[in-house]
């Protein structure tokens, strides 16, 4: 009984002209859960790099491409470090580097000043004497004044204390006339061995 109603029922699914019609065909699936399409292998990855993305900005794109052990981007860049930083173009810069960072050079530039103060002439290169000569003025100028702030700023440079007393205590009678140009320098022969040009310096 049951076999003569099935084939009562299969003439009706198709229509006259032998085509079978889609109405027919989405009923007999079964109803679907969820509405979400189901992605494919192949794109998975993809998709889960766009469910990581909020906005415009990735959450953690380094993390969704596997790379647990870089959590920024400047783990992608090689770091080139030799002792200075890079900044732009200096134009119009006219400072002296000194072929030193910033922090060598400033202890060289104090280190040559404080010597300068304590002997009265040195022999170093001409760049370095050049480079320490508007150093040393200004600590003469900051003696001329005389003041408590003076002498602090005076001692935060000079690294010997007594030289910075001794310094404020000679300045005014020695310099008391004269508005600038405390230093002289006086080139001399060549170094030996590299060559390099070098300068005695000494207060006037």
């Amino acid at each position: 009984m049951a076999m003569a109603m099935t084939m009562a029922t299969a003439p009706t699914t198709a229509t006259t002209t032998g085509r079978w019609s889609m109405a027919s065909l989405r009923a007999a699936l079964p109803p679907l859960k969820s509405t979400s399409v189901r992605v494919p292998s192949r794109a998975t990855k993809c998709h889960s790099l766009a469910r990581s993305y909020v906005g415009l900005s990735p959450a953690n794109p380094l993390m969704s491409l596997g790379f647990s052990d870089r959590t920024s981007f400047g783990s992608n860049f090689t770091i080139i470090d030799n002792g200075s930083r890079f900044f732009a173009m200096r134009h119009g810069k006219r400072v002296p580097k000194l072929n030193r960072p910033p922090d060598q050079r400033r202890a060289l530039i104090r280190g040559l000043t404080t010597q300068l103060l304590k002997h009265g002439r040195i022999k170093t290169t001409r760049t370095r004497a050049s480079a320490i000569r508007k150093h040393v003025d200004k600590m003469i100028t900051l003696a001329k004044d005389g003041s408590l702030h003076k002498r602090r700023q005076a001692l935060g440079f000079i690294y010997e204390k007594q030289i910075v007393h001794a310094l404020f205590a000679e300045v005014p009678d020695r310099y008391g006339d004269r508005d600038g140009g405390y230093t002289r320098i006086i080139r001399t022969l060549p170094r030996r061995g590299d060559n390099a040009p070098m300068a005695y310096i000494e207060l006037v």
